[in-house]
């Protein structure tokens, strides 16, 4: 386990030392303030405090739509990057399996993923504290740990997928436009019974709430079964591929 955690250590070190690794923190945070500020001028009764702001603006709908493309951006070279660098030669040469070097790659996309939710969910609260105050409202503590699961679920499967995705075509800027470019079709809807099983209805857990459903027919239960079973399938595929690739 602890030459495990040293792969693991060794992904984060390389994304945490880019000079742009800190650009979307700082995005995430000039950007809540600005939502904040804009919603305070605009429409001031919109929140009635700094939790009603926060767990409205988590969801996949709000910011948590940005905060995907932000992950994507940030996590789609974890692997591409060492086929276009030449570096996977060397990566592969170590005494380490092929699956251990592929998972602690994904642990690393997970680890990036849950740091910018935990940085989302402060800067929005901040922001809201601000604006909106922290007294008064409908949510509380609970109502924004759930909109941040909901987040940090649809991001992570779109971190799920850029991981494949860059498995499967070894270039960084495909991964990008696929995967955010999905991110913009998710939201729609056809109304066929078949669409349910599909992706993207499934991808906004926020639905849900207050009895709600994407489309009818579907539950919670429904949905969440569909996900881990939608990424089993793109880690089986990323995993297969990047086991059996030759890459003299």
């Amino acid at each position: 386990m602890r030459k495990f955690n040293l792969l693991v250590l060794n992904e984060w070190l390389k994304i945490s030392k880019k000079r742009s690794n800190i650009i979307p923190y700082v995005i995430l945070l000039v950007l809540s303030l600005a939502v904040g500020y804009m919603t305070r001028t605009f429409a001031t009764d919109m929140y009635a405090s700094g939790a009603d702001f926060t767990a409205d603006s988590l969801q996949p709908r709000g910011i948590g739509q940005i905060l995907a493309i932000l992950v994507i951006v940030g996590t789609a070279g974890i692997v591409s990057r060492e086929y276009s660098q030449g570096t996977i030669k060397f990566l592969l040469i170590r005494a380490r399996s092929r699956t251990a070097i592929l998972a602690s790659k994904y642990v690393t996309v997970l680890l990036y993923t849950l740091s910018m939710q935990v940085v989302a969910a402060v800067a929005l609260f901040l922001s809201g504290a601000v604006f909106f105050g922290i007294s008064g409202g409908e949510a509380g503590i609970s109502e924004i740990l759930t909109s941040l699961l909901y987040s940090t679920v649809y991001c992570t499967v779109y971190a799920t997928i850029g991981f494949m995705l860059g498995i499967l075509t070894k270039s960084t800027g495909v991964t990008i436009g696929a995967t955010i470019f999905a991110t913009t079709i998710d939201k729609l809807v056809i109304s066929r019974d078949f669409y349910k099983y599909v992706l993207f209805p499934n991808l906004n857990l926020a639905a849900y709430k207050d009895g709600g459903a994407p489309m009818q027919g579907m539950t919670l239960s429904f949905s969440i079964i569909l996900l881990c079973i939608y990424m089993a399938l793109f880690l089986l595929a990323g995993f297969a591929v990047f086991r059996r690739r030759d890459v003299a």
